[in-house]
């Protein structure tokens, strides 16, 4: 039976995770959004060690569990039978669809970049599962040169990719703008600083959950 993607598709970003404690830092945040309800969650660390990234993998994957929880790495296509993660996120400059695929499987989930002022030139034909689109506002947990395209932008995209794409809106995105991008046609929205720079992560997922059903 196919994913059914969510709503809100948290991405936690290494930068907040502390050095010291690290593994019981993540399994009470994991924890804590599982019971919350989260049921997609990409981890992203540019800068890690393998040794690092398999690390807090093997805490995430603990903390949420397979089968309730799907765990997506951000890049390491080639981590993800070592990390027991359910799919991969491949962006430019990572390996192409075509090859996380490859590697992965055809089980796995892989997401990649669809495009931003317009999809990216045959992107639907290669084998994902799910095509981010952004950025959809200014954003400051991921670099890009792109200019933010807003909810009419959003618009566009689902228009040019038609009504089968899962399509998750990137960037900026707040409680207040979500409802605007959702209706605007994307499938899910990605929130990184929204949900984890805030005081207690699953308590500000539950509110973006009860707000957008």
């Amino acid at each position: 039976m196919p994913f059914s993607f969510p709503k809100i598709y948290p991405i936690l970003d290494s930068s907040i995770i502390p050095f010291t404690g690290r593994a019981e830092f993540l399994r009470r945040l994991g924890g804590s959004l599982a019971e919350a309800g989260v049921s997609l969650l990409e981890y992203r660390n540019k800068y890690g060690s393998d040794a690092e990234l398999l690390a807090d993998a093997e805490a995430l994957r603990e903390a949420l569990p397979v089968g309730k929880v799907k765990l997506i790495l951000d890049d390491r296509a080639d981590l993800i039978e070592s990390a027991g993660f359910d799919g991969v996120h491949v962006d430019a400059g990572d390996v192409t669809p075509g090859e996380a695929r490859r590697l992965v499987g055809r089980l796995k989930i892989v997401g990649t970049f669809g495009g931003s002022d317009s999809l990216v030139p045959g992107i639907l034909s290669e084998p994902a599962d799910y095509f981010a689109i952004g950025p959809v506002y200014v954003t400051t947990t991921k670099q890009t040169e792109k200019a933010p395209i807003g909810p009419s932008g959003v618009r566009k995209l689902r228009e040019e990719a038609g009504p089968d794409a899962v399509l998750v809106a990137a960037a900026g995105i707040t409680l207040k703008t979500a409802p605007e991008v959702l209706a605007a046609g994307a499938n899910t929205v990605a929130v990184a600083a929204a949900i984890f720079r805030a005081e207690d992560p699953a308590a500000e997922f539950r509110r973006w959950a009860a707000e957008l059903g």
